[in-house]
């Protein structure tokens, strides 16, 4: 009888999983619809374009294709003059790791005027950088720069937040790495509605910064 409850028990929290994963999914796929875009042709322009961090090199040396695809729809949109500045929101928590200055570096070389650039050290999670877009740097519109998975869950946030975003969507990637990456993306979406419904803060927030 024990084991028998034990199952249904079990049972009944693999169906919380799943219904909650396929849900949190659905909702935010339909919030982003009519705000995601392709090509710099058609996009509305942004004084801001937040573009969100990620490692630029592989634990095997290789650069991150999500990186170089980010770098690459930054520089696309600011070129077509649908930005007028970059944030690069990443992570800096550790010693010898710089998501924001890679990017910055690789900008520069891309041709991107420096100062045109504003790096955001503290965006540890993209429920931080959303928030503190607006908070730290006082964005209430932006342009989110990333992979389309990645734009779809930003918006939600940036809109639950009262901040009128965009997504601009980087070329995606993949191979068994982005099979990895979705399969993460689908709990990083039930851990918005988490993180939303415990009202979790960024991890610092800090003193204003005037982009201009």
């Amino acid at each position: 009888m024990k084991r028998k409850k034990v199952a249904i028990l079990f049972l009944l929290s693999c169906l919380l999983i799943i219904v909650s994963i396929y849900v949190s999914n659905k909702v935010i796929i339909n919030k982003a619809e009519g705000k995601l875009f392709n090509s710099t042709e058609n996009i509305p322009k942004n004084k801001v374009g937040l573009l969100l961090g990620t490692v630029k090199y592989l634990s095997d040396g290789r650069v991150n294709l999500y990186y170089q695809f980010r770098l690459s729809a930054a520089v696309e949109l600011y070129k077509a003059e649908k930005i007028d500045f970059i944030l690069v929101s990443g992570d800096n928590g550790s010693e010898g790791y710089d998501e924001p200055t890679d990017f910055k570096n690789d900008l520069i070389e891309a041709g991107i005027p420096e100062d045109k650039i504003f790096l955001d050290y503290a965006g540890f999670r993209t429920l931080d950088s959303i928030v503190r877009v607006k908070d730290v740097f006082g964005q209430t519109s932006v342009t989110i720069i990333s992979q389309q998975f990645h734009n779809e869950r930003a918006l939600y946030l940036a809109n639950h937040f009262d901040i009128e975003a965009i997504g601009y969507n980087a070329r995606g990637v993949s191979g068994k790495k982005a099979i990895k990456v979705q399969l993460r993306e689908y709990l990083a979406r039930v851990k918005v509605f988490v993180d939303i419904l415990l009202n979790v803060s960024p991890k610092f927030l800090g003193e204003p910064v005037e982009i201009k």
